[in-house]
């Protein structure tokens, strides 16, 4: 297989047809050249004064929390951890491609953690299927990338729409290696079949709906070199397709708070629990033994096809307690008889100015399939990075587990609070809890804000919210029962 390697020089235009980013807010610019000191300062003071009005809420029902009541409690934990969690995101998060933290220089051994070469060479992937309406604007920006030393590899698992034909005219005009697949292997098996022949430093991944910035995948790489306890990092992702109508436009500021916020949190901690598939990118030596123990993922007896870009981010996280054991379960794969690398404490972080974006789902239907699937990869997931995370320390165990806790009592409340508040008369119930909801989504909204002045789409958020909890909470239960049922597919129709 041949490719192409390309210099470039830094860029920060948006690729044709997204969206033009939006400045980074007033809070945000204000403070960009001061002190690093004073600036971390004033942003705790800024963070704290925005919410104000959130923790008089939370002052007041502290006051009215007299006697249990499952309505208080459970609108107080909502807005603790939402408070909580917006706190730590907007005072302890730090882009790591702007170089490392105070608190990373402190902590970090190079004994522990040998640094990365200035200019590392990067093998970009993407494993596609029947996708030959949207691949060609995928891997036009994966070339367009001013990323120095990029060698782009583009795997057409079986396609049967004519995906192949455009793969082969890319490959021809832009210089890009094609893998085209004899049989369907599913995503996971079709980019581990890829990597078998990938010697370099830097391992990068993105899907076939997505488009990324041109300096998107220079950040990342730049991260990992400035940081060398990162063993991967997730880009941020924004909806393209945000013109298609309301649900899309929800979709999107529901991306923005979701890496914004929860990435930023997860990261501040160097324990982002997924490095999302839009943008996702590995150090070689974190991720490489751990390839054929992703592609042969088994749960519950049975392959689990799904692509699973939380488990690949928990081979990470939890090499130090679960690597060796997943090594000899593999130790003949040639993953793992080429080299053995040691097993690291490593860190996983979040680039929020690495900008991609991807289609998201512009109807009803295709929307709660891709919720189905995100749910069965957290409910797999949650038994793999479940089982050491409270190892990473208390501040990543609280937000995994508090989101764990989440995400399971969701169905439990709205059955409670929309079936059986309802059917017995108890409509106040219902309306304190709908409320509650909104109250969430507009906090979520006021950051938007912040971060997007002059950006109008921050009044979707707390739609989301409620279309989250009327809506998706139902889905885990029905992921939960069908999680052994999976086929690789995409589409955002």
């Amino acid at each position: 297989m041949s490719g192409t390697e390309r210099t470039g020089t830094p860029s920060t235009r948006s690729p044709a047809g997204v969206p033009a980013p939006r400045g980074r807010g007033r809070v945000a610019g204000r403070f960009e050249r001061a002190d690093p000191v004073v600036r971390h300062c004033v942003r705790r003071l800024l963070v704290l004064l925005c919410l104000f009005p959130l923790l008089l809420v939370l002052a007041a029902a502290t006051l009215r929390f007299t006697e249990p009541a499952l309505p208080l409690a459970y609108g107080f934990v909502v807005l603790a951890s939402t408070i909580t969690v917006l706190y730590i995101a907007y005072t302890r998060y730090e882009d790591p491609s702007e170089g490392p933290s105070a608190a990373r220089r402190g902590r970090v051994r190079d004994t522990d953690f040998p640094p990365l070469s200035s200019d590392p060479s990067v093998t970009f992937l993407l494993a596609v299927r029947d996708e030959v309406g949207g691949i060609e604007a995928c891997v036009r920006s994966m070339v367009s990338s001013d990323c120095p030393r990029v060698r782009v590899i583009v795997i057409d698992d079986h396609s049967r729409d004519g995906t192949g034909e455009v793969l082969r005219r890319l490959r021809d005009e832009l210089g890009i290696t094609v893998i085209h697949l004899d049989e369907n292997l599913g995503k996971k098996q079709a980019l581990v079949t890829a990597c078998s022949e990938v010697d370099t430093e830097v391992i990068a991944f993105t899907d076939s709906d997505c488009v990324l910035a041109p300096d998107a995948l220079r950040r990342c790489v730049q991260a990992l070199v400035s940081n060398p306890d990162l063993g991967a990092v997730s880009g941020h992702c924004r909806a393209r397709n945000t013109s298609a109508n309301l649900l899309t436009r929800v979709q999107d500021t529901w991306y923005e708070g979701q890496f914004r916020i929860a990435k930023a949190a997860e990261a501040s901690f160097g324990s982002v629990s997924c490095v999302s598939g839009p943008l996702a990118v590995f150090r070689r030596d974190a991720v490489y033994n751990y390839l054929p123990a992703w592609a042969d993922d088994r749960f519950l007896g049975a392959p689990f096809r799904f692509a699973t870009d939380r488990q690949l981010t928990g081979y990470v996280l939890g090499q130090v307690w679960k690597g060796r054991a997943l090594k000899a379960r593999y130790a003949d794969s040639p993953f793992i008889t080429a080299e053995d690398f040691p097993e690291r404490p490593w860190q996983v972080g979040y680039v929020r100015s690495a900008r991609v974006w991807t289609d998201v789902p512009a109807k009803l239907g295709p929307l709660l399939r891709q919720q189905v699937r995100w749910k069965k990869s957290f409910i797999r997931n949650l038994f793999f990075t479940g089982g050491f995370m409270w190892r990473r320390g208390v501040g990543p165990a609280a937000l995994f587990y508090g989101r764990v806790l989440w995400v399971l009592a969701a169905p439990v409340l709205a059955c409670v609070h929309l079936l059986w508040a309802p059917m017995h008369g108890a409509f106040s119930l219902t309306g304190l809890y709908l409320l509650g909801v909104l109250l969430k989504g507009f906090a979520w909204a006021i950051a938007y804000r912040m971060d997007h002045s002059g950006d109008p789409r921050w009044r979707y958020r707390p739609l989301m919210s409620l279309f989250s909890a009327v809506v998706l909470a139902w889905l885990l239960p029905y992921a939960l029962l069908t999680v052994r049922r999976g086929v690789w597919s995409r589409g955002a129709a």
